[in-house]
């Protein structure tokens, strides 16, 4: 199969560059970067989550990604993106003598507008994020992760006054998990499904886009353990486990809001509210807020300084009246490339991976210092503490399994803990725009880890915590 796919990429390139029938115009775009990272810690301890494996601090990682736009006229394109996703020199398709292909598609979907419209309709495998405000790098709710990652989806954009206000509406299946037949003679529930609006308002020296996002969770369809860990409760554990319903519901509703009236200090902020399960049993209940602020200032030639906060709600001590935590699909949320969260690192596989739900901080950075030509930094502090129960969050814990299941030390927070993290990260343009040379570092310290919530008989997790570290060095080249 991955051959044939190979093939296919293969032809359609070839097609695309002798300008076949419909295609006008061929675009190629893409990036490559090949690094190496040293990470000690990276789960507070030498462990894997779940304290049956030990880590390797060493690793080489490689991508790369492929775009192409076969456009046929201003009205119509086809994008098709394939990578070599992110693996490591010995593995997979980086192994000796007998590599595994892994070339994957990353986008494919048809672009057209309406005839005689700006209305543009967008099938196909695409990037979906809802909006969030800019000084955060992506939604806490559903995110691509900047372009990153992608979902099969059918939207619409309409603007409905020029410049000032539009729509985007759209569909998404994002699991369908027996495809077109179940797996018995008895029909099950296993897709999960999102419909979601968005609103984006501009004026002058004013920015907001409220939105709001339905999904339909099938029984069967949880697959995909980060989306069922960021959907259900603890309770979902319990005895009998999942849900009593064929169907759950869930609802978000939010906005997003930026102010540059004052240039050059500028304003971010976002308030979410959502909630799922709700007709299921209370233990399956999950309903919470997310809370964010920031301020920038964007006067200064040779940096950008900015802070933020954020609040959001936690667990109570109950697990059977289900969780006090908003709900959520793909989280990829921070603020200046912090350590202690996935929020715009050049490379990947290089942080904390901390959950902000069910915590509270602060974050201060200095973005684009640069004193010297074609050199530049990131420098971030992020202090983060929990708002969960820590009776809840062990109830949570024991229930789903352990440490790492459902909830993970030191990435799910107890009031009482704390994250503070700190990283530099520095980019050198050897040529301008298309090869920069690209340093991260970070540290990060976890405090007061609770071991009535992680630790089991057989392991002590918080009797290991250390503190961790990181030094990534590797090239990024863009074409």
């Amino acid at each position: 199969m991955r051959k044939i796919l190979l093939c296919l990429v293969c032809c359609l390139l070839a097609m695309g560059a002798v300008r076949a029938n419909a295609a006008t115009e061929v675009k190629m775009a893409g990036d490559a970067r090949v690094y190496g990272m040293f990470f000690e810690n990276r789960n507070w301890t030498s462990w894997n989550a779940t304290g049956t494996k030990t880590e390797d601090t060493f690793e080489i990682w490689e991508r790369f990604r492929l775009r192409a736009d076969f456009v046929a006229s201003e009205a119509v394109k086809f994008r098709l993106a394939t990578m070599v996703g992110d693996q490591t020199w010995g593995t997979g398709t980086f192994t000796a003598a007998n590599p595994e292909v892994s070339i994957t598609v990353w986008e494919a979907y048809l672009q057209f507008k309406v005839p005689d419209t700006d209305v543009q309709v967008t099938a196909g495998l695409q990037p979906i994020s809802l909006p969030h405000a800019s000084i955060f790098y992506d939604s806490p709710i559903l995110a691509s992760k900047n372009n990153n990652k992608t979902f099969a989806a059918l939207t619409i954009k309409a603007p409905l006054i020029k410049d000032t206000l539009s729509a985007n509406l759209g569909f998404a299946r994002l699991i369908d998990a027996n495809r077109t037949y179940d797996t018995t003679t008895t029909q099950v529930t296993d897709e999960l499904d999102a419909y979601f609006l968005t609103l984006p308002i501009t004026l002058e020296g004013f920015k907001a886009t409220p939105w709001a996002l339905v999904s339909v969770a099938g029984k069967s369809s949880l697959t995909v353990d980060s989306i069922k860990n960021g959907l259900v409760s603890g309770g979902y554990f319990l005895s009998p486990t999942g849900f009593n319903q064929n169907q759950s519901g869930y609802w978000w509703a939010g906005s997003m809001v930026e102010v540059d009236a004052l240039d050059p200090v500028r304003f971010f902020g976002d308030v979410i509210y959502g909630e799922g399960g709700m007709n299921d049993r209370n233990r399956n209940q999950r309903r919470g807020w997310f809370i964010d602020g920031g301020v920038k200032y964007t006067g200064l030639s040779f940096m950008t300084p900015m802070v933020g906060g954020w609040w959001s709600s936690g667990e109570d001590s109950s697990i059977r009246n289900g969780s006090e935590r908003i709900p959520t699909i793909t989280n990829y949320w921070g603020m200046g490339g912090s350590f202690l969260y996935q929020s715009g690192q050049e490379f990947t596989n290089d942080t904390m991976l901390a959950n902000p739900l069910g915590s509270w901080g602060l974050s201060a950075s200095l973005d684009n210092v640069s004193f010297i030509e074609k050199l530049s930094h990131v420098v971030t502090f992020a202090a983060a503490w929990g708002t969960n129960s820590a009776a809840g969050l062990r109830k949570a814990v024991t229930a789903s399994g352990g440490n790492g299941k459902y909830l993970t030390m030191g990435k799910d927070l107890a009031i009482g803990e704390y994250l503070l993290g700190v990283n530099i990260d520095s980019k050198y343009w050897i040529y301008d725009k298309s090869l920069a040379l690209v340093m991260e570092t970070g540290w990060a310290h976890y405090g007061n880890p609770k071991g009535s919530v992680w630790n089991t008989k057989s392991r002590d997790f918080t009797g290991n915590v250390q503190d961790a570290w990181k030094v990534a060095l590797g090239l990024k080249y863009w074409y």
